[in-house]
């Protein structure tokens, strides 16, 4: 078996599909990636058994064979090189020989057949997504997605498409995201549990990425199609919680604030909070929003005011500082508007611009106890 393939070309696909390599594998076989030539295809592949993700390259070959490599011994020597070809030979020694211009470096390879098989997903349900638009909804939800293992359901997001549009849910109990597309939809109603580890991995290709995305997905596994590229995952089986019981539906009192002044002064402000609860205190009165924290334990305190526009009643609310920096991170609009009704209520936060038509987003808030 013989192939030339350019060293450069070969790292870009073999860091794309590196993401779903584990540090730590079970089985010895999924430290490796998976060669597959086919004449002039070269097709990668990388698997967890839960996830596995293969691309295409074009090589110079006349040969079918399929071998496993290592993955962290081949990404680490091909980082050093300059772009140019190289031949990767096998020999008779059990070794492939990988020439350069120059030099010639010797690896052990395990045979292709016992590398696992990617899932099969018989017959599915499709839908098709700008890579963009799948990259903006996973990161406007991820983050809100919980680590609790005993809650397994909570620790991906959730996937709800229909005739009307397309939603992206994800919660911890503490916090919740709802991202919403009207301007994509499905004849099939569908709904399942995406795992949080393919998803980190689509996040970061599909960035800028304006291409079409096939997503084909069945009761217990998904799968999306872009370019040579293909990612299967196994989903999490479980039944979603009724997440639009928890959304508030009246919410009087409205608060809408420039982003990024609310951003730094939360953050600020939240320095001197409690260390286990992160507590800020909200209070409104008029136009005029007060943001304090305090540390009984060590006597820090830090009180700021800012102006905003508010209808309703005055009020305090208590919310855990870390919560709203990271939704208020994970949104582009340059003013917010926080909907709230009582201080024992969840607070909802949504953009006041729309980036994109079609686009909708809510993040819901639980409230935090205040110490009077």
């Amino acid at each position: 078996m013989k192939f030339i393939v350019s060293s450069v070309a070969l790292l870009k696909e073999l860091q794309i599909i590196g993401g779903v390599v584990n540090s730590t594998n079970s089985l010895p076989i999924l430290d490796n990636f998976l060669f597959e030539v086919n004449n002039e295809t070269l097709t990668l592949s990388a698997s967890d058994l839960e996830t596995t993700m293969s691309t295409s390259i074009n090589i110079e070959s006349t040969d079918i064979y399929s071998l496993a490599i290592p993955a962290r011994l081949l990404i680490d020597t091909l980082k050093t090189f300059a772009e140019q070809p190289l031949t990767f030979i096998k020999t008779e020694s059990n070794t492939i020989e990988i020439s350069a211009n120059n030099g010639k470096y010797a690896v052990a390879y395990v045979p292709g057949d016992e590398f696992p098989k990617a899932l099969c997903i018989k017959d599915p349900s499709s839908t098709t997504i700008k890579g963009d638009v799948l990259s903006t909804s996973i990161n406007s939800t991820l983050f809100a997605s919980g680590n609790d293992d005993l809650r397994p359901v909570m620790s991906g997001v959730f996937f709800q498409f229909s005739s009307e549009g397309l939603n992206f849910i994800a919660t911890d109990a503490h916090k919740m995201v709802k991202y919403s597309r009207t301007d994509y939809n499905t004849e099939k109603s569908a709904e399942f549990i995406m795992p949080k580890k393919p998803l980190q991995i689509l996040k970061g290709i599909m960035l800028g990425n304006e291409d079409d995305i096939k997503i084909e997905y069945n009761d217990t596994n998904a799968q999306f199609i872009f370019g040579s590229s293909t990612l299967t995952c196994r989903l999490i089986d479980g039944k979603y919680p009724n997440y639009e019981a928890v959304i508030p539906k009246e919410n009087p009192n409205v608060l809408i604030i420039d982003r990024a002044l609310f951003l730094n002064t939360v953050r600020r402000v939240s320095i001197f909070s409690n260390k286990t609860t992160h507590q800020i205190r909200l209070k409104i009165a008029g136009s005029s929003l007060n943001i304090s924290a305090e540390d009984f334990d060590y006597s820090n305190k830090a009180d700021e005011r800012l102006d905003c526009e508010y209808t309703g009643e005055d009020m305090q609310i208590g919310f855990n500082s870390r919560f709203v920096i990271e939704m208020l991170n994970n949104l582009n609009s340059s003013s917010i508007k926080l909907s709230m009704s009582l201080p024992n209520r969840a607070g909802l936060i949504t953009p006041v611009e729309k980036n994109d038509t079609g686009e909708e987003i809510t993040m819901l808030v639980m409230p935090v106890m205040l110490n009077d």
